[in-house]
């Protein structure tokens, strides 16, 4: 397996001369952010999804550990949300990081990356998913074994999805948010 792992590795560095992200082939360090800032071209709608549909799988990991944590535990309301919130964005910025550095890209600008691709989207995401969720008429006093608990939270990260798109394919556009990982994908 290491092997297989090895191959691909070589392949992503000699297959493509000249890409960024590369400071083990003599291209530096800060030669990995020479693609940031440029617009990605044909960034429409599917590779916004593409982006918001990767940082929506962190953020409910991180939501759903959170609530069931909290909620398991008796806490607050304040407390679990607080708690959920922060795995939120642990766990979205560790599926990006994890991308990121199998691109062989060291630890510090991998994580960098990861903090300019996500930051904007999870906040987004985190804002409507609470909202949603504080809204809800008995949400916040929902159990485990109750409904409302998996419906409401299924229906706000839904919600979040939908608007966070617009905003992710904003950015890319830009050359910004997931553009940024973009690069380390190809």
């Amino acid at each position: 397996m290491q092997h297989e792992a090895h191959t691909e590795h070589t392949h992503q560095h000699h297959a493509e001369p000249g890409r960024g992200g590369h400071a083990d082939h003599g291209h530096g360090g800060h030669s990995d952010h020479r693609h940031a800032g440029h617009a990605v071209a044909g960034a429409g709608w599917a590779m916004a999804a593409q982006a918001t549909l990767h940082c929506l799988t962190g953020c409910a990991i991180g939501e759903v550990l959170g609530m069931v944590i909290g909620t398991w535990l008796g806490w607050g309301n304040v407390a679990t949300m607080v708690l959920a919130i922060v795995l939120a964005f642990f766990f979205g910025y560790s599926l990006t990081l994890r991308g990121v550095l199998k691109a062989g890209v060291d630890f510090r600008t991998a994580f960098r990356v990861a903090l300019a691709a996500d930051t904007l989207s999870i906040a987004v995401m985190e804002l409507i998913d609470n909202g949603v969720i504080a809204l809800w008429p008995q949400a916040m006093d929902a159990h485990l074994d109750d409904l409302l608990f998996w419906g409401a939270l299924a229906i706000s990260l839904a919600l979040a999805f939908v608007v966070t798109t617009p905003v992710n394919k904003w950015m890319i556009g830009r050359g910004k948010g997931h553009a940024v990982v973009h690069h380390y994908h190809h």
